[in-house]
């Protein structure tokens, strides 16, 4: 959103004003801490492709009840730096999240990943595997995602921006076609209203940030080329997981459950019916009780 913008998308403003930057690579990275009292244990959210840390609004004060709660804008989306040539690999946001909480003087956490964000969770799980990172992962909550490259269906604008096209594509995406394809991945009675459609809209233009969906799009052939090291880190990690699905997305929705059964052992799985991409925006409480219950049982 630009900075001179009118009041009328007060909730990503609120949002923005309670963040804060670090610098990360001589970029200016927004982030935000709910802060809370000495010891209690620390909830990392990673959030999806296109949007930003604000897709976790609605659950924010919850969790912030129970867990520290920390996220971030990743380098080239939201309210985060967008340098134009920039590398924009899922290594580089996991580097991210590990100078952010080492910044905040955080040596254990756990995640609660979503879409893009998973992949970083699972960059994340495979150096703790490879004893490559100082960072404890305790546990790990997955919201739809693509896990496994095989079984991602990745939308036609997806691929047109992956493709050669890719630039000319992010010139010519415009408000309408935003609205559409965005809508088309929600659950059809959680359809986004068009306030939400204007703070996501507003996410991803901030600095013309949509120029970069060329280059950040490249997760996807990354996830190809690590598919047996990301998919390895779920299969042989031994924190605990749990994967909670919104049924109807059409890109990682129930037959990415039906993979994760088959590749994942003792796999638990919470599945959201009639909930599409977005389960913590389009089901917060269900959400909400799916991420309090897992925790409920971890270890103490």
């Amino acid at each position: 959103m630009p900075r001179n913008a009118p009041s009328r998308l007060p909730r990503l403003e609120q949002w923005r004003a309670a963040g804060r930057s670090f610098s990360f690579n001589g970029n200016d990275i927004f982030y935000r801490d709910s802060g809370g009292p000495a010891g209690r244990d620390v909830l990392l959210l990673l959030h999806g492709f296109p949007t930003a840390s604000f897709d976790w609004h609605a659950l924010w004060d919850a969790l912030a009840t129970r867990f520290r709660v920390v996220t971030a804008d990743m380098l080239g989306f939201g309210f985060s730096a967008k340098p134009p040539n920039g590398t924009y690999s899922i290594a580089i946001q996991a580097d991210l999240f590990e100078e952010l909480t080492e910044h905040l003087a955080i040596g254990e956490v756990h995640l609660l990943a979503h879409d893009y964000g998973d992949t970083v969770a699972q960059e994340l799980l495979a150096r703790a595997l490879e004893s490559r990172t100082k960072l404890r992962i305790r546990s790990a909550c997955l919201l739809n995602g693509g896990l496994f490259p095989e079984a991602h269906r990745a939308l036609l604008i997806q691929k047109l921006l992956a493709s050669s096209l890719g630039p000319l594509v992010a010139r010519l995406t415009n408000a309408g076609s935003f609205r559409r394809s965005f809508a088309r991945i929600f659950g059809p009675d959680t359809q986004p209203t068009d306030n939400e459609l204007n703070e996501y809209r507003a996410l991803v233009t901030e600095r013309s940030g949509q120029l970069l969906f060329p280059k950040l799009i490249g997760y996807i052939a990354e996830r190809r080329r690590q598919r047996e090291r990301w998919v390895g880190a779920l299969q042989k990690s031994a924190v605990p997981l749990r994967l909670i699905n919104g049924l109807v997305d059409p890109i990682s929705g129930r037959h990415m459950v039906e993979r994760y059964r088959e590749l994942i052992p003792h796999p638990d799985i919470v599945e959201l019916e009639r909930i599409g991409h977005y389960p913590q925006v389009e089901a917060p409480a269900r959400v909400l009780q799916a991420v309090m219950e897992f925790h409920d049982r971890l270890p103490k």
